[in-house]
């Protein structure tokens, strides 16, 4: 981006983006990748959120980060509208774009609230496909309408039909292929300390799931078709690699007694949040996302197939979108087990390790394609 960065009286313009927490994910991440795009623009970022464990790295990028519990699903929520307000108008903010419902209430609140001569330009960006509802209505009703994937301008398209074709903008989210590089091997040591700590992993086909651990991840879809696999003789290692929230417990404990009970326990391994996945993705021999829910756009996906991993991943949503793309063969019908499990023995024993085609859902484009929407809506709003 050139020029353009300088608001009223030369001072520079100010982004704020709200999100309920900074703890990990990949919505959260996005927020981060443009706050530094931002700040390395000559804009001054700003975002508002509960705070977590990603605040560290946007601070030390040149953001600003200011804490609220505006993103909880709580009638107090009411409360922050007349805060936010006077923030706006305090911090003087040139534009605002929330990723997530709550916040969105407070921010469409309080931007209606204030004179139309003061208003900044209000974008939403829609990561997900929610519930269908009024609720829900509120990521549509930015002035301009970030859809992740066309997979999430369909669902805007079917849902909220009322919604003008030219205020929604497809900007696929990205993954850096310098991040993810084509072909990546870990280091010696890296090596050597997986291979001390996953003795029992060494010489085995590890099959991974990247995610959450919770039900829409597809967990209970990657037991069955580890066991469909081990029962035709097949030495094969499922990876579960995600944090889980303290209130996602009872679903984890649910899916450990599923393991235990298909006699898979030494067969599954948890290996928690991790921040090598780079290393990960390019040891596993295949990648799946069996989410029974479409994803907005599938991080996971993308960013093994940049290093060049196969992946099997359900066919609908974002994943499908990026295999289609990307790696067609990895396609599977959603739940289709018996064809996950044939898809997943095709890669790992029959068809020759193919690296995916080339990137098409590279991070500089996303950056490039939302700034210059930042700047298209600042100055229409002038």
């Amino acid at each position: 981006m050139t020029g353009g960065q300088q608001g009223p009286e030369g001072r520079r313009k100010t982004v704020l983006q709200l999100v309920p927490a900074l703890e990990s994910g990949g919505v959260e991440r996005g927020v981060l990748e443009v706050a530094d795009a931002l700040v390395h623009a000559g804009y001054r970022s700003i975002v508002i959120s509960e705070g977590g464990r990603m605040v560290d790295t946007l601070v030390q990028g040149g953001s600003e980060h200011f804490e609220s519990k505006m993103g909880r699903k709580s009638l107090a929520a009411i409360s922050w509208i007349a805060w936010l307000r006077r923030f706006v108008v305090n911090e003087s903010i040139d534009l605002i774009d929330f990723h997530s419902r709550v916040p969105g209430w407070i921010a469409l609140a309080a931007w209606s609230s204030l004179p139309r001569d003061r208003r900044p330009v209000l974008i939403s960006s829609l990561h997900g496909l929610h519930s269908v509802n009024l609720y829900s209505s509120v990521m549509c009703r930015g002035q301009w309408v970030i859809a992740v994937s066309h997979t999430v301008r369909d669902y805007i398209r079917e849902n909220f039909p009322k919604v003008p074709e030219e205020r929604i903008r497809v900007i696929h989210r990205g993954i850096d292929a310098d991040d993810f590089p084509r072909g990546f091997q870990p280091s010696d040591d890296w090596m050597t300390k997986w291979k001390n700590e996953h003795a029992a992993l060494v010489g085995k086909k590890l099959i991974t799931l990247v995610g959450r651990v919770t039900r829409l991840k597809g967990h209970s879809d990657l037991v069955r078709m580890i066991g469909n696999l081990r029962s035709q003789g097949n030495d094969v290692h499922g990876l579960i690699v995600g944090g889980v929230d303290p209130r996602k417990v009872d679903y984890l404990r649910s899916l450990e007694s599923q393991i235990e009970a298909a006699g898979l326990s030494e067969h599954i391994h948890f290996l928690g949040e991790r921040r090598d996945l780079k290393e990960i993705y390019s040891i596993s021999d295949c990648v799946v996302s069996l989410s029974r829910t479409p994803e907005s756009f599938g991080r996971s996906v993308a960013e093994a197939l940049s290093i060049g991993s196969p992946v099997a991943g359900y066919d609908h949503g974002g994943v499908g979108e990026i295999l289609r793309a990307q790696y067609p063969f990895g396609l599977v019908s959603v739940g289709d087990i018996d064809q996950l499990t044939s898809c997943v023995a095709k890669i790992l024993f029959v068809e020759p390790r193919v690296l995916p085609s080339a990137n098409p859902f590279e991070r500089q484009r996303m950056l490039d394609a939302t700034l210059e929407l930042y700047e298209e809506a600042m100055g229409r709003a002038v």
